[in-house]
């Protein structure tokens, strides 16, 4: 390969939040950032930018938005005009600004659980209910898998649900939906007037030849009631750097944003612009070869627990870096991230802040070099052999 995503390298050192949150003898696997050098074009174009030695007020790069339009329409033969894309310094940010936009307080916000917990926190931060139409776990043995209950997601939208905040391919259990899958949610939510925030952050991390279809593009009415939230962070390792954003082809509704946005939502800095450019631009090799070492790494985790820790059951994603690992039958006590950072010194995110049905399960980020992973596991393995 010619990039090295086995290297080690030092974020003690730095001011990651990953890697100096909790005790120097645990091993990080928790935040979904990954351990992995950002791509040689994006640290060139940071260098060069750099170099320049002036940093004041940016204002939204045409060459970007030009990019970002011609992605769409090679990946997707998604037609986008840059009028129609609103930059934005995280999608965290994107989810708390078009639940702002969309509803008004005592308004309802409908999502799938479980979830990526800023979902869960959106609809209060603006005096919006949560409500919550719950996935269904499928599979036995030691691998395991959701699906959509139709009926579930139709019967949890209220008379005052206005908006659906959909995440796909979803995090955590690390799969994407079909067009039939997302053309039937859609259908659903235009028959009781419910928009549709799209987040498809990880729609570049797919594996072993896994397919995306963006919602947006399904149809030109199902586009004109979605806003697709992107960025290239998740894909290209720059969530540090703050850039993503929002395509609304509806005029209406991306008014409704902008104007929610005043006065609030900071534009996005120099450097960010600089990276996502780069990375768009010249970064296809670099995340090819990541797809590989990603698609090996998922294979490796998805091995191990079901060959060697035999009270724990694992998705077997087929986008993302995040595997999502029930830990009900294990025994443990209490909550199973606890134990694991206590018994093992390996941090992950607890399955319980992810919905109330995510309680017993944890989430692993497996974007990392692979003897980190493996040492993980394997501190893992003997934790969980003293239960």
């Amino acid at each position: 390969m010619k990039f090295n995503f086995d290297q080690l390298i030092d974020r003690r050192h730095s001011d990651s939040g990953k890697w100096n949150y909790f005790d120097q003898d645990v091993l990080p696997l928790w935040v979904a950032d990954m351990d992995f050098a950002s791509p040689p074009a994006v640290l060139e174009a940071l260098h060069q930018r750099i170099d320049h030695g002036v940093f004041g007020y940016g204002m939204d790069p045409q060459e970007l938005s030009a990019e970002i339009c011609d992605r769409m329409q090679r990946l997707y033969n998604w037609s986008v005009s840059p009028e129609e894309i609103i930059y934005l310094p995280g999608l965290v940010c994107g989810t708390n600004l078009v639940c702002r936009a969309v509803g008004q307080p005592g308004d309802s916000v409908l999502v799938q659980t479980p979830i990526y917990p800023p979902f869960l926190s959106a609809p209060a931060n603006h005096e919006q209910e949560l409500v919550t139409a719950p996935l269904t776990l499928t599979g036995s043995d030691r691998t395991f898998g959701y699906e959509i209950d139709f009926d579930v997601f139709e019967a949890a939208i209220q008379p005052n649900t206005r908006l659906f905040i959909l995440c796909n391919p979803h995090n955590p259990i690390g799969r994407g939906y079909s067009a039939a899958e997302q053309l039937k949610m859609a259908e659903i939510c235009a028959r009781h007037n419910v928009v549709i925030c799209s987040d498809e952050i990880h729609s570049d991390l797919l594996l072993n030849g896994a397919e995306h279809v963006p919602l947006a593009t399904l149809s030109p009415e199902i586009g004109q009631n979605t806003i697709t939230l992107l960025a290239p962070s998740k894909t290209f390792n720059v969530p540090g750097l703050g850039c993503s954003m929002a395509i609304v082809p509806n005029k209406t509704l991306r008014e409704k944003v902008k104007k929610a946005a005043l006065g609030i939502v900071p534009h996005v800095n120099v450097l960010g612009y600089a990276a996502a450019l780069a990375a768009y631009q010249h970064g296809q090799d670099w995340l090819d070869e990541l797809l590989v070492y990603l698609a090996a790494n998922r294979d490796f985790v998805v091995d191990f627990v079901t060959q060697q820790l035999p009270m724990l059951r694992t998705t077997v994603p087929n986008a993302t870096y995040l595997a999502w690992l029930d830990c009900r039958e294990t025994g443990i006590n209490g909550n199973p991230q606890q134990f694991f950072l206590k018994e093992a010194k390996v941090a992950l995110n607890s399955g319980a802040d992810f919905g109330a049905d995510g309680k017993g399960f944890v989430r692993l980020n497996f974007g990392c070099p692979r003897a980190t992973l493996e040492q993980a596991l394997q501190q893992m393995k003997t934790a969980l052999s003293r239960v």
